[in-house]
């Protein structure tokens, strides 16, 4: 089965934890996971700014390095991005800024992205917002 995963909320809530482990057991259970999209709150767990407490999980790098590790396509949205001030080296030098805190394993692109996966895949399945 191929599954696009779209996280809405951040690195520190018990959502983006539960949607690490679910695309961790999809691809252990042979499935495909087409695109990962981050939208809203969820661009948090790509920036490279996050520091969990010492007694937390750090969600956020487990994040980048399953992307990372698989060679998953992992979209970042823009407009929430820059909303939320996660912004790559391109984007910081567009808008004057001095902070560049995303940068590989993730990319800025838009909802179309997401139009796309949902295409692509058998099934969206998204963990938190509202």
């Amino acid at each position: 089965m191929k599954f696009a995963i779209a996280l809405f909320s951040a690195a520190h809530a018990p959502s983006s934890r539960r949607a690490l482990l679910f695309a961790q057991a999809a691809l252990a259970g042979g499935h495909e996971i087409v695109r990962l999209f981050f939208y809203q709150d969820g661009v948090y767990s790509a920036s490279n700014n996050i520091v969990a407490p010492q007694d937390e999980q750090d969600i956020a790098r487990q994040w980048r390095e399953f992307v990372s590790q698989h060679q998953l396509d992992g979209v970042v949205c823009i407009a929430a991005a820059l909303r939320r001030g996660v912004l790559n080296s391109e984007e910081a030098t567009r808008y004057q800024r001095s902070a560049v805190n995303l940068d590989a394993p993730w990319a800025l692109s838009g909802l179309g992205q997401l139009h796309d996966a949902v295409q692509a895949a058998d099934r969206l399945i998204c963990f938190g917002g509202p």
